[in-house]
């Protein structure tokens, strides 16, 4: 008689990291649709939003570092730009759309630098070929909005669909650390 048996749900870190994602995909989806919605100017709203991202980024790097204990290197790496970001964009919000996109864009290369290094050490758990991908994307997405303040029609809907792509990967890691093998 053969048993067929259920893939073993994830525990410790990969259990952590897989709520933590999908709650990163469940932020991301709806902060883009909100940007995405207002993106056509600067108002009080897509100002307000703006600064969530990078303050939510941090709070989920303190959920993810306070798990991962021991590999939590990149994560306060993580924390600190941030809180940068957040704190720049408040001021990059006063001059205008191009300013912010500088800003983001700055903040979009380091975060997927940082990204694809935590990602890379955390191959063993599973799940983390997405969150290598985003941070590589993060990085050209980054330079590519950094180059796109330049430009007289520099919008912010590219940041609302930035979001939404990495909020994508959030997901796709979250149901692989479900199923992936541990070790």
């Amino acid at each position: 008689m053969t048993t067929a048996t259920a893939p073993a749900a994830p525990t410790g870190v990969a259990a952590t990291l897989r709520r933590l994602y999908f709650v990163r995909f469940g932020f991301a989806l709806v902060w883009a649709v909100l940007v995405f919605l207002t993106a056509s100017s600067l108002g009080p709203l897509t100002a307000v939003l703006l600064v969530l991202y990078p303050v939510f980024d941090v709070a989920a790097a303190i959920v993810d570092a306070r798990s991962s204990r021991g590999s939590a290197a990149g994560l306060y790496v993580n924390i600190a730009i941030s809180t940068l970001a957040a704190a720049g964009l408040i001021v990059a919000i006063t001059s205008g759309i191009p300013a912010v996109l500088r800003v983001w864009g700055v903040w979009a290369v380091v975060a997927g630098a940082v990204q694809l290094g935590v990602a890379v050490r955390r191959l063993r758990l599973g799940g983390q070929w997405a969150m290598i991908a985003s941070g590589g994307i993060s990085v050209l997405a980054g330079a590519s909005f950094f180059l796109m303040a330049g430009k007289p029609d520099a919008s912010l809907a590219n940041v609302a669909g930035y979001a939404l792509l990495g909020g994508i990967f959030f997901l796709v890691s979250a149901v692989r650390l479900g199923s992936a093998p541990r070790s």
